[in-house]
């Protein structure tokens, strides 16, 4: 029952949207209207402002944490997997957006960031180092989705959360199979871009 509980709290938690709540409180719009329409932090940096993104990613990052905390005091390692992957369900498929939300990159750092640190650096800093030399946000989060099971084989003896790290990989990767596609056309938006 307690693993039960941690995962619905888990997923609501993980459905608060943050990118949504910031565009409507920030500027009264819907974020979903603008750019790519996804309520990340990607969408909502390049549309409202680095402040506004910077909120919106501390709140998702914030609440993939925060849910890997409330499964900890409610159970052992498989209940903080198992919460660990529905809060990051609750933010690709919200409730409370009719199951349409974002990408999993800023709530998946945040659930690493406790159950993994070191991977979630390394994840980090190959998200920085390609973003930087490609200027493709898109890029960054798939190499960095790469990066994680990699990581996790070499740093991790734990074979659940090395699991748990392919998931949420393929996971992250298949969330952006539009951006893929984009890239591969040479038509994907680069940081800095003039907007059309």
């Amino acid at each position: 029952m307690p693993t039960l509980i941690a995962i619905i709290i888990s997923y609501l938690i993980g459905s608060i949207p943050f990118g949504y709540l910031v565009g409507r409180l920030w500027k009264g719009i819907d974020i979903r209207e603008l750019g790519s329409g996804n309520i990340g932090t990607t969408n909502v940096w390049r549309n409202l402002g680095p402040v506004a993104g910077i909120i919106s990613l501390l709140g998702d990052a914030g609440k993939g944490a925060l849910a890997v905390l409330i499964a900890k005091q409610l159970g052992g390692p498989s209940t903080v997997l198992l919460a660990s992957l529905a809060v990051l369900a609750g933010h690709s498929y919200p409730v409370f957006l009719k199951f349409k939300g974002g990408k999993i990159v800023a709530t998946g750092l945040g659930v690493l960031l406790s159950i993994a640190p070191l991977v979630a650096l390394i994840a980090a800093i190959v998200w920085l180092l390609f973003v930087g030399i490609s200027r493709y946000v898109s890029l960054g989060s798939i190499a960095a989705a790469v990066c994680v099971p990699v990581s996790m084989l070499i740093l991790v003896d734990k074979w659940q959360v090395i699991l748990f790290g392919f998931i949420i990989s393929f996971f992250a990767i298949y969330k952006h199979r539009d951006n893929i596609k984009r890239l591969l056309a040479g038509t994907e938006y680069k940081i800095g871009q003039k907007k059309m």
